[in-house]
């Protein structure tokens, strides 16, 4: 079963897919746009061309815990995203995802602007890897 993760921001998505058994995180892309349509419309080209059965988007938390307007407009995009393709879809705390991306690229080598390009899908990844963990410590 494949999984996509999704990193939903206001300019920048970032959409991370695991491979064919649900165990790895494999294909990542960013997606670079304003447009809700035009992230939904790529999304469903992955999901498409990819088999994806279940989406696990990432849902910004406070530090503290509390929600804030990030939080409610990833549970927007979750009603919409399930109208839309009809799959299970779960909100996972992405907390930190993308400050440990910016991380894991500045000690790779990338600079600013490579980083810029990257980091919401290494942070999509981030956010699968987490659930994919989660799901194989559950069975």
């Amino acid at each position: 079963m494949r999984i996509m993760a999704i990193d939903y921001g206001d300019a920048h998505t970032g959409v991370a897919i695991s491979d064919l058994t649900g165990l790895l995180a494999g294909y990542t892309t960013t997606i670079h746009t304003r447009r809700q349509e035009e992230v939904l419309s790529k999304l469903e080209e992955l999901i498409r061309e990819y088999g994806v059965e279940e989406l696990v988007l990432g849902y910004p938390k406070n530090m503290d815990g509390t929600l804030g307007p990030r939080a409610e407009k990833a549970q927007a995009m979750e009603q919409v995203l399930k109208e839309r393709f009809a799959l299970p879809v779960i909100l996972w705390d992405e907390r930190r995802t993308t400050i440990d991306a910016h991380n894991i690229l500045q000690s790779a080598g990338k600079n600013a602007k490579k980083r810029k390009a990257v980091v919401d899908s290494v942070a999509a990844a981030l956010i699968l890897e987490g659930y994919l963990t989660f799901r194989k410590a559950r069975s």
